[in-house]
């Protein structure tokens, strides 16, 4: 029996959950089996889930197609629909050890051939955590699920649930064995990160989660962050981004427009000149932190003036890499019942958007030059220096290990080190 073989598309988490997915698989037996694990954070992204399955059924005649991730949560029809597929599994129902038990060995179990509940009601803390995924180089580590905001063109809620929170105590934990085992960069995932700690006893922020683990986690080089709502950084986190060394001068803000009627519309919890002000007030605290940002071009009623407030802000902010989404309508969210942009404008907008975005990482590249950086080697030529950008080598470095290097240059994409 073949071991089975998994797909992850999308997010970080995601592929964390991938992981954990074939620990359980492994446990139970599972085998001769393809497992795909779905996005849906857009309609082209459950397109492309349609047309992996496809291709995976194509290229393994009779192959047993297990459908799983956010697009199986939330579009279980639409992939229970298709002949290719033998089961389909929700976001709860994946992290569960008895789901996969069901499956053993060979998918000829009692089970239905759709698991999918409703996952909004499930509040427990987020899944099963697992030791050492990443490269050699740098860990995740999954400290949130879910999402308790309601934006107007988002699916995900209905996806992954409420926001659920891993305790500081099993992070702390987690974390311990991860630098034992030789780890010098941890990340901190989660769909809502700013959200954890809500739903803990004496509901604890971000910030103090950080500090607690910096404290307790003493021989932990490098601390990191993923996608931050800058509106809800707390106060204990925003110092702990000014004045802690270990946590990485590297955010990366869900802020998805700059113009304020169409954060209004979008149902967001910022205005243009409160993510200015982040910005700005950040990195007078931090005078090293760069930004990446998340942008959405063409959402719903944007009008040329209302983008043109967005390419203002993104220079504004001062932001230098850019996650450009050009806007598509998601059945059942409010944006998609909204006057919607034609699709060329929206390509033109997000290519405006690409463009500009090009230019700030291409100005941060050449502001590097001759500077002294310590770079996290992913492999044996290529590492990321504490800002998360790459750094070529022209000889051999220990992956894993952070190496001083001085910046030659640049070639477009990548620093250089001399």
């Amino acid at each position: 029996m073949n071991a089975p073989v998994f797909t992850t598309l999308g997010c970080r988490l995601n592929a964390y959950e991938t992981e954990a997915m074939k620990d359980l698989a492994q446990q139970a037996g599972v085998a001769n089996a393809h497992v795909v694990n779905t996005c849906a954070v857009t309609a082209e992204a459950v397109r492309k889930a349609r047309q992996e399955i496809r291709k995976i059924a194509r290229e393994n005649p009779g192959a047993a197609i297990i459908v799983t991730g956010c697009a199986a949560q939330t579009e279980p029809e639409t992939f229970a629909a298709m002949p290719e597929v033998t089961r389909v599994i929700g976001n709860h129902e994946k992290m569960q050890p008895e789901t996969w038990a069901g499956l053993a060995p060979d998918l000829i179990g009692t089970t239905e051939r759709v698991q999918v509940d409703d996952i909004l009601s499930v509040q427990e803390t987020a899944g099963h955590l697992i030791d050492g995924f990443g490269t050699r180089a740098r860990a995740y580590v999954q400290v949130q699920n879910g999402c308790d905001h309601r934006c107007t063109f988002c699916i995900i809620p209905y996806g992954r649930g409420n926001s659920r929170s891993v305790p500081a105590g099993v992070v702390v934990e987690q974390i311990k064995r991860l630098v034992g085992a030789g780890y010098n960069e941890v990340v901190l995932t989660g769909v809502d990160l700013t959200s954890w700690g809500a739903d803990l006893p004496a509901t604890p922020k971000l910030g103090d989660l950080v500090r607690r683990i910096l404290k307790l986690v003493p021989d932990l080089p490098r601390l990191r962050i993923s996608s931050i709502d800058s509106i809800e950084a707390d106060p204990a986190l925003i110092e702990a981004i000014a004045a802690e060394p270990r946590l990485m001068p590297h955010l990366h803000l869900s802020l998805q427009a700059g113009d304020d009627m169409i954060l209004k519309r979008m149902k967001r919890r910022h205005l243009r000149d409160d993510a200015i002000r982040f910005c700005e007030d950040m990195r007078k605290a931090r005078p090293d932190l760069i930004y990446g940002a998340d942008i959405i071009a063409g959402f719903p009623t944007e009008t040329d003036e209302m983008f043109a407030n967005t390419l203002d802000m993104v220079r504004a902010c001062g932001l230098t890499w850019l996650h450009v989404f050009p806007y598509s309508p998601r059945k059942g969210t409010p944006a998609a019942r909204m006057p919607q942009v034609l699709k060329a404008v929206i390509k033109d907008r997000a290519a405006q958007l690409r463009a500009l975005g090009d230019q700030l990482a291409q100005a941060h590249l050449a502001q590097q030059v001759g500077r002294e950086h310590r770079v996290l080697m992913e492999s044996p030529r290529m590492g990321r220096t504490e800002q998360f950008t790459e750094v070529s080598f022209g000889t051999d470095q220990p992956v894993g290990s952070i190496v001083p290097a001085r910046i030659a240059g640049h070639d477009g994409a990548q620093l250089r080190a001399g």
